[in-house]
């Protein structure tokens, strides 16, 4: 009974383990990202785009309900209709 409970333990402290050496080698890279953005060029002017102007459309008569443009059936085109009848 006591060779399980040594594996298990063994199993643990090696993901523990693990866990604090990859902690360690995520803050080592954290640490270099923040070093490398300071070579970054600074400016203390400020540039500015293009000027836009706002403007608002015209206004539109609002629909009060839809209705349809052709009442009844639509005809069909010529290619679709039957040959007339003698």
């Amino acid at each position: 009974m006591d060779a399980p409970k040594r594996n298990n333990v063994r199993l643990l402290v090696a993901v523990i383990g693990g866990g604090v050496i990859a902690m360690g080698a995520l803050s080592a890279a954290i640490g270099q990202e923040q070093t490398g953005q300071q070579s970054v060029a600074k400016s203390s002017s400020m540039t500015i785009g293009s000027t836009t102007t706002v403007t608002t459309p015209p206004l539109v008569e609002a629909t009060t309900m839809a209705a349809p443009a052709m009442k009844g059936p639509a005809p069909l085109p010529t290619e679709e209709q039957s040959p007339a009848a003698p």
